[in-house]
């Protein structure tokens, strides 16, 4: 099914996905990490854009160890609203100034950084020096180098990080996992996968500010792509070549519109994937020796749907957000690192770098 032409990444990441059952508390919660009984913990969100106000915040009314703690934002309506509608006290809202004195705030165990990307660093390494664990919504970072500096930030505070990659939470993607890690099928021999959506919003977004964002669809759709190749065959990519198709250059002046890449893997699987802002996309399609298995929606927030050997999976949905909030939660009370740590944003960033590297050289480029 694919969404109506006009809408937002948002829009287009819940429509082009939502379906029966979407919303309900799948399978996927009862494989959540066993806890200490104890309070549950606080989380401020930063940043009340259109994800923290249509799928976090909602998502934390469901929470069974951890719950909406705190706000940070630099509009006052915004913070009034919020206030009244989630029973946010006065002492647990934050701007941008007075960020970093929420070191003093005991209601607040986590911060999530929901932010433009270009901020993701500075918010994430003074959310740690403030004493608090952090989960980094992805893309992680601008680059490679800046996942790195968040990661050691975090160390040196002792806090844990964790990257806003909710589908390792997810049913239908975790079986895929499941089924191509584990080799049910024998040895995984090839991968298609793609994501993207067409962008017809504000010209102005940050979203296009190469700035703001680090780039275009790659970065704000591509990794997708990225992690469930990664996820699908648990290795690590060692090189890439990726061309691009820019067909309305004045729209996206300074960004990436759609990228094609085929990546190299230590097992020789043939892995092609790519991005766009100007191509309704969203699957992951798997062979292997002895079977094949693809998911179609793959990434979306609910109502995702795959096949194994041309028959249904038959697998509830659930409530990402929920499920990925409440395993860190549980990693935060435990000491435990989060299956989803800087590390694996890192990782993605690494390809991503090479990607661009490979634009621009028009050669294969190592990933390192």
């Amino acid at each position: 099914m694919k969404p109506p032409i006009k809408t937002s990444r948002r829009d287009f990441i819940r429509t082009g996905s939502l379906g029966a059952g979407a919303l309900l508390l799948g399978s996927a919660l009862s494989s959540l990490a066993a806890h200490k009984p104890g309070k549950k913990l606080g989380i401020a969100l930063v940043g009340l854009g259109g994800y923290s106000g249509g799928q976090l915040a909602p998502a934390l009314q469901h929470t069974k160890n951890c719950y909406l703690a705190g706000i940070v934002t630099g509009t006052p309506a915004k913070a009034e609203s919020w206030s009244k509608k989630y029973n946010i006290p006065q002492k647990n809202i934050y701007n941008y100034q007075n960020f970093d004195e929420i070191a003093g705030n005991k209601d607040i165990d986590i911060v999530y950084v929901v932010l433009p990307v270009s901020m993701h660093k500075e918010y994430t390494i003074r959310a740690a020096r403030a004493g608090k664990h952090v989960i980094c919504e992805k893309p992680m970072a601008l680059n490679a180098n800046d996942c790195r500096e968040m990661i050691a930030a975090c160390k040196k505070a002792n806090r844990l990080l964790s990257i806003g990659y909710r589908l390792h939470f997810e049913p239908h993607n975790q079986e895929v996992m499941r089924l191509g890690q584990k080799q049910i099928f024998g040895k995984v021999t090839k991968i298609d996968t793609g994501n993207g959506f067409t962008y017809n919003g504000d010209p102005n977004a940050w979203r296009l500010k190469k700035a703001l964002s680090g780039g275009g669809a790659l970065m704000d759709m591509g990794v997708y792509s990225i992690q469930g190749t990664r996820y699908t065959l648990g290795q690590e990519p060692i090189a890439v070549k990726a061309t691009q198709e820019k067909t309305r250059p004045d729209f996206f002046k300074e960004v990436d519109e759609t990228i094609f890449w085929e990546l190299k893997f230590p097992g020789g699987a043939k892995v092609t994937g790519k991005s766009s802002y100007n191509n309704n996309w969203g699957y992951l399609h798997v062979e292997a020796e002895k079977g094949q298995f693809s998911l179609e929606p793959a990434f979306g927030y609910g109502g995702l749907d795959g096949t194994i050997n041309g028959k249904p999976m038959n697998i509830p949905n659930n409530r990402q957000q929920t499920a990925q909030m409440d395993d860190f939660a549980t990693c935060v009370t435990l000491n435990k690192k989060s299956r989803v740590p800087g590390e694996e944003g890192l990782k993605d960033m690494k390809v991503v770098d090479a990607i661009y590297r490979s634009l621009d050289s028009g050669n294969w480029e190592k990933i390192v």
